[in-house]
């Protein structure tokens, strides 16, 4: 099973910018679909983007054009550059190893970082 080890949540202004790193253990993580989904209080675990091993890329429609989902795969790396952010995008963000692209089918989560934006 991969380990996923996510960072770069924090604290920042409505309209400013964030990049999440979720960096996964062994080579069998750049065969995965990896991606990001978003828990804010209250709420249900909800889809935020993914991106296939071929680089294709699919976003939630709340940030599609302000989300940018990228992987590295020589350095087992996915990121999440989050930008023109907003009150509603407040969440712990989970990285995800799936089997497909809308993370329903997830070998393995990470353990969450927290991205809060004040308004």
């Amino acid at each position: 099973q991969v380990q996923l080890v996510e960072s770069g949540g924090g604290v920042v202004q409505a309209g400013g910018s964030l990049r999440l790193s979720c960096a996964g253990s062994g080579r069998t993580f750049r065969t995965y679909v990896a991606g990001w989904s978003r828990r804010a209080p209250g709420k249900e675990r909800e889809f935020v983007a993914s991106i296939s091993w071929g680089g294709i890329t699919k976003y939630s429609d709340s940030v599609k054009g302000r989300f940018t989902i990228s992987r590295e795969d020589a350095k087992n790396t996915v990121y999440l550059q989050m930008d023109t952010l907003k009150p509603e995008d407040t969440a712990v963000y989970y990285c995800a190893a799936s089997r497909d692209s809308s993370l329903r089918d997830v070998d393995s989560w990470g353990q969450g970082t927290q991205v809060t934006v004040s308004s």
